[in-house]
């Protein structure tokens, strides 16, 4: 019998890529898709895309949601909600949850200390893969995403929107990560194998919003020399919906 687990979802590429090397994994099966949410905005935490475009993945992936809806932008509120959403998965005899994490040992520890506040374990499937690599392979794999979401730190307007080909990573600028592990980028992913229709979607407007941080470190807490002044978002639509 396969082991029932959660798999934290940004529905971005990286958390796509570690479903596709999950579902090749036979010893477990990805219950549910667990997603953070502005519940203001009823749009994906950071990554600003909207909640029927995160609908439309889980019908194509055939995996439902468990949704965690935030009020407060806190810390304390996201863990407080997340918890409740944990204990819920752990009552049904789920006890570990996945994340697409690559290399940030702050962020491994820190998810690996919350779970264990509630008796459940992690899971890294892309843990340690050196991203130059899982990019290509991502891209191989017939994956297709586009980047809603850049730290101007990084890049700006003229990227945001962008598909990730081999023609943007072989125009990436040196001190980004190929996989924008830092914070450089975050991504919307439309198609790929673990879909079983592409989803649609027409682009709208590119906005910009400022954030105030400390210079050495970005908004998750990872160490940068540079100063992230704000974020462009690139407005992601349903087909049946304007801009």
């Amino acid at each position: 019998m396969k082991k029932p687990i959660i798999l934290a979802w940004s529905g971005g590429k990286d958390s796509s890529f570690a479903l596709h090397q999950l579902q090749q994994d036979p010893t477990v099966e990805v219950k549910y898709l667990l997603t953070t949410l502005n519940a203001e905005f009823k749009r994906i935490s950071m990554h600003g895309v909207q909640e029927t475009l995160l609908d439309a993945q889980s019908e194509s992936i055939g995996i439902p949601l468990l949704k965690v809806w935030i009020h407060e932008a806190s810390y304390e509120a996201y863990e407080t909600q997340m918890e409740k959403a944990l204990l819920a998965a752990k009552a049904e005899g789920i006890d570990t949850v996945a994340f697409g994490d690559i290399f940030l040992e702050d962020l491994r520890k820190y998810r690996e200390d919350n779970l264990a506040k509630v008796d459940m374990k992690a899971l890294f499937p892309l843990w340690k893969r050196d991203t130059n690599e899982l990019s290509k392979e991502f891209i191989s794999a017939k994956f297709r995403t586009i980047l809603c979401c850049t730290n101007d730190a990084y890049m700006g307007e003229e990227t945001v929107g962008s598909e990730f080909t081999d023609s943007f990573l072989a125009d990436l600028p040196s001190n980004c990560d190929p996989c924008g592990e830092n914070g450089e980028f975050h991504t919307f992913c439309f198609d790929g194998p673990i879909f079983s229709f592409p989803i649609a979607f027409t682009l709208g407007e590119k906005v910009y919003k400022p954030i105030v941080v400390n210079p050495d470190n970005d908004e998750c807490g990872t160490s940068t020399k540079l100063q992230t002044k704000g974020f462009w978002y690139q407005e992601i639509c349903p087909v049946n919906q304007a801009c």
